[in-house]
């Protein structure tokens, strides 16, 4: 099957994933979120956060399977059953919703997370359990809609978990379920069915492999604080790329 893309987009669209694992690999910040952007230029929307679902879920494996009994079962069990809410609810927007309107959300949602994330902001003081709610709900919207909600859940873990460490490894195993959270609701949803979602997938694949292995040899001349402030600046530059792209349609 032909996908419909040129030599130049196809470049563009290895180097992008090669460049959101390697951030991703020396980071771990979220690849979907550095990747988004980019690949909306040449993908619609709806079909991106499916897509990197089934990528990240071969890392999600590992990440689950290494971590998951060191993290904090007590906030797992207050977050996940209004993530997988939230998840559904952020699914049916994306499938439901037109791509142009996509776009411009996606756009907003990018700026806005680079602002906070520059901002530095941390939670004032510790959150009550009852704000597993709202920070659940939202996350799970946003990792459907965007596929990058794990900024919401370390807002509200931060405020609850004072080990960094734990912090850490509790952040990672609920991301990683998060992940298989939103594959099996797009599975459930009949979005694989599309034969040119898989087909993308495999076009993915190399750029992940590539950027992985890539982060396990290369050293930088940053911190991860510097890299990710760059990363964030990246981002605000890729938000505004994308509101231009909908005004100018």
């Amino acid at each position: 099957m032909d996908l419909g893309f040129t030599l130049f987009e196809l470049a563009a669209i290895f180097a992008t994933m090669v460049v959101a694992y390697i951030i991703f690999g020396l980071t771990g910040f979220g690849s979907a979120l550095i990747a988004s952007p980019v690949l909306a230029l040449f993908i619609p929307v709806a079909k991106i956060v499916p897509l990197l679902a089934i990528v990240d879920m071969f890392a999600a494996v590992t990440n689950v399977a290494r971590h998951s009994r060191n993290a904090d079962l007590g906030e797992l069990k207050r977050l996940i059953p209004m993530m997988i809410i939230g998840s559904l609810i952020g699914a049916t927007i994306l499938l439901k919703t037109r791509p142009d309107i996509l776009l411009l959300a996606l756009g907003i949602f990018v700026i806005l997370y680079a602002l906070y994330s520059l901002s530095r902001r941390k939670p004032l003081g510790k959150f009550k359990t009852a704000a597993a709610v709202p920070f659940g709900l939202v996350g799970g919207v946003f990792s459907a809609l965007f596929g990058s909600g794990g900024f919401i859940y370390a807002i509200y873990l931060s405020g609850r978990i004072e080990s960094k460490d734990n912090l850490r490894i509790t952040q990672t195993t609920l991301i990683g379920l998060s992940t298989f959270t939103r594959v099996i609701l797009f599975t459930l949803a009949g979005v694989y069915m599309d034969l040119s979602i898989l087909l993308m997938v495999l076009l993915l694949a190399p750029g992940m492999l590539a950027g992985l292995t890539l982060a396990n040899r290369i050293s930088l001349g940053i911190n991860r604080e510097q890299l990710i402030k760059l990363i964030n600046i990246l981002l605000l530059l890729s938000g505004l790329v994308l509101l231009g792209r909908y005004f100018s349609q």
